[in-house]
């Protein structure tokens, strides 16, 4: 009688293991449209800056635009908002910059060079990125943020680099509210990792990229945790380049440049 229910089961199995097989090759064989560049170094002199030349774009297959002549620029350090209704493309335009998707039209350029010139990992290894939805692994997380706290502090405590420490330990306590239990002589006990919403924006902005995009990330948080993490990031970020998408114009009223798509 087991002999035959194990049959059964693979009866019942097979076709359900011949279907995912099939959607797993799909993906294997799948020849991709975004190919490396060459340029692993950026121009000498510029950091962070971000320029859309009469930027066009429209998805795969699709007959009509999302996006017709977008034109702007954005020096190192400014905050650039976009607000719009939703489908306009404001996730479209930011999508553009780490090369999720190639322009049809136009140019998108990262420190005076074309993005398309770039490889892929010199390219996103620029940007911190934080999507409208958070992925996050979040029992490995809440093991590793705390352990990369105290090892930076064990590293370098003992060269003596505290400014550099305090820096990485204000933006990572201030955007997720971290508690402090207790400061050892070489580590940080920390509580109550966070959303992970707030993780996710730490965990963008922790290794202090040139350029931080927030597609709509601000949606989740209350108005105070808004408020906060935004006099954070002007604070301890002023050198870092923010594109924001953002629905609540309190988001957005004190971006240098809002773009109304």
């Amino acid at each position: 009688v087991m002999a035959f229910m194990m049959l059964v089961m693979i009866f019942i199995m097979f076709p359900r293991a011949s279907v995912s097989s099939k959607r797993i090759m799909e993906v294997l064989e799948t020849v991709p449209i975004i190919n490396d560049g060459t340029v692993t170094v950026a121009k000498p002199g510029i950091k962070g800056q971000i320029e859309f030349k009469n930027v066009s774009f429209k998805y795969p297959d699709a007959e009509d635009y999302v996006l017709q002549n977008i034109t702007f620029t954005v020096a190192q350090g400014e905050t650039v908002a976009f607000i719009g209704s939703t489908g306009c493309g404001k996730s479209t335009v930011i999508n553009l910059v780490p090369r999720f998707y190639d322009v049809t039209e136009g140019e998108v350029l990262v420190d005076g060079i074309n993005v398309k010139a770039y490889t892929q990992y010199a390219l996103h290894n620029k940007i911190g990125y934080v999507s409208q939805k958070a992925v996050l692994f979040s029992e490995l997380l809440n093991l590793m943020l705390p352990m990369v706290i105290m090892v930076e502090i064990i590293i370098f405590k003992t060269m003596s680099l505290m400014p550099f420490i305090q820096l990485k330990l204000l933006i990572l306590l201030r955007l997720h509210h971290a508690d402090i239990i207790a400061m050892l002589p070489k580590a940080v006990l920390i509580t109550q990792v966070g959303k992970s919403k707030r993780i996710s924006i730490a965990r963008a902005i922790c290794r202090q990229p040139e350029i931080m995009i927030f597609d709509d990330s601000f949606s989740a948080l209350d108005y105070k945790t808004d408020q906060k993490l935004r006099e954070a990031l002007k604070k301890d970020c002023c050198d870092a380049t923010k594109l924001i998408v953002a629905q609540r114009i309190g988001t957005i009223r004190d971006a240098d440049k809002i773009i109304v798509l």
